[in-house]
């Protein structure tokens, strides 16, 4: 109809807070932030990472579990049961909320990994390596069941629906966290499914993203190379693996790391000065399979840090703020000032370079 024009939102919401000092927030505000967004997202898909919400089992993995069926749980628990000792088994806690309908099976795992499953003919495997080799089989091979989350002391929490929805549906508010990230999808060419929601997980590293991933293709056949398999449906899951290659197993710093994924133009890299210029040239070279194409605004978080960045030309918005010991990032300045109405301090983050938050030594 002539002079009626459709809203048409930047695609998806993200949010994350974080205190530097290792102090404990629970996921009201969280929930609060994200649900200003409301209209970024389309209902089909919404979803949590919470960083130090398990101090009781710290020493533990916490496997967060997404059942079809009685079947793939069953299948699941069984092979969990040859590499690790089950120290707890339970349903995640939900209540019923309106919006979200036909949940697959909430379960979570506190897990201890056996000790003589490291050596496996006189090879010693890396603890790290093997926890993502089993997530990798969980993923692929056993149907009907997915991790949603594998890290130490945190969890994601995910699902179908608006995000404040999928908030109040696992309980949140009766989380405390250090770091929370949160999403609110806006699906554009993938599916909308729980597995499919963000923040997409492996060890203790999680993401957030709003925009989309157009060099999926060669990321992922990147991937496939070390190990890594793709089968989630969507384009955010390759953030994830990346970033775990190449701090994990690449041990680089994440100011490289996010050189490499959202690298600078050639023409900025030929007016710096040579060593900046050598290294970056050399991180092109090995890494540019991991080069992200595409606009994007993401949050990463891990045990240790919070770490917001966009595409090298900004398409996708990202605002931080802070006060006292607390950092905030999200893609609209309303969704940090609703929980935070006097910031000590407000700004843009600059096209293509990362914001990184570190929680203190010894705070946690």
């Amino acid at each position: 109809m002539r002079g009626v024009f459709p809203r048409i939102p930047s695609g998806c919401a993200i949010s994350g807070m974080m205190s530097r000092k290792g102090r404990r927030m629970d996921g009201e505000a969280i929930i609060n932030s994200i649900a200003l967004m409301h209209d970024r997202s389309n209902g089909l898909g919404g979803g949590f990472a919470a960083y130090g919400i398990y101090p009781q089992y710290k020493d533990h993995y916490a496997f967060h579990m997404m059942y079809d069926s009685e079947a793939s749980k069953k299948t699941t628990k069984e092979y969990l049961e040859k590499y690790f000792f089950i120290d707890q088994s339970e349903p995640l806690p939900v209540r019923k909320t309106p919006g979200i309908t036909n949940p697959p099976i909430l379960w979570r795992y506190f897990l201890k990994l056996r000790e003589e499953v490291l050596v496996n003919a006189n090879e010693i495997i890396q603890e790290d390596d093997f926890i993502v080799s089993i997530v990798m089989h969980i993923n692929q091979k056993i149907d009907g069941a997915f991790v949603a989350s594998s890290g130490k002391n945190m969890g994601a929490f995910k699902g179908v629906g608006y995000p404040e929805d999928i908030g109040r549906f696992y309980r949140l508010e009766d989380y405390e966290a250090y770091i929370w990230t949160s999403h609110g999808r806006f699906p554009t060419n993938t599916p909308g499914w729980w597995g499919g929601a963000h923040p997409f997980t492996l060890l203790d590293c999680s993401v957030v993203h709003n925009g989309e991933i157009s060099s999926y293709g060669i990321n992922k056949r990147y991937l496939e190379m070390f190990g890594y398999k793709c089968t989630l449906q969507t384009d955010t899951e390759v953030v994830a693996y990346l970033i775990d290659l190449m701090s994990r197993r690449h041990k680089l710093p994440f100011n490289l790391i996010l050189t490499a994924l959202a690298a600078p133009f050639w023409k900025t890299v030929d007016k710096m000065d040579p060593k900046q210029r050598e290294v970056l040239e050399a991180i092109r070279m090995v890494y540019g399979s991991a080069l992200m194409n595409g606009p994007f605004s993401i949050i990463v978080a891990n045990s240790k840090c919070m770490i917001g960045f966009n595409d090298r030309i900004k398409l996708r918005p990202m605002v931080a703020a802070e006060k006292d010991d607390v950092l905030y990032m999200a893609s609209e300045e309303s969704a940090i000032r609703v929980i935070c109405d006097s910031p000590d301090r407000v700004w843009a983050v600059d096209a293509g370079q990362p914001l990184i938050g570190v929680v203190e030594e010894g705070a946690i």
